[in-house]
């Protein structure tokens, strides 16, 4: 079993869902999380939060799953980060789980 943790901008919500949907990890949790980018080589214009101070409005998702169903999640957010039209990817870990009740 491991942790797997997945961000993206808000408006990306839907589309998480339904890749979990898609790769059968039928248990998880999410949260409202905010999201910020440091750095003065990112445009403004590409900015997650051009134009506003502070945060953009993110969502943190987290399943414990087996290696099985997070290797068909990362190949299907892999392909939906390569067609992409922002600077907003989804990003995915996963955390090697010791113990567990």
């Amino acid at each position: 079993m491991k942790l797997v943790i997945v961000t993206a901008v808000e408006e990306f919500q839907k589309d998480v869902l339904k890749l979990f949907k898609k790769a059968n990890i039928e248990n998880f949790s999410s949260s409202d999380i905010d999201g910020f980018k440091n750095g003065s080589s990112i445009s403004i214009a590409s900015s997650w939060f051009s134009g506003k101070k502070g945060g953009n409005e993110s969502i943190l998702f987290f399943s414990f799953t087996d290696d099985e169903h997070i290797d068909i999640l990362f190949n299907m957010i892999t392909k939906f980060n390569t067609n992409l039209e922002t600077n907003n990817p989804l990003k995915a870990v996963v955390v090697p789980i010791e113990k567990f009740i």
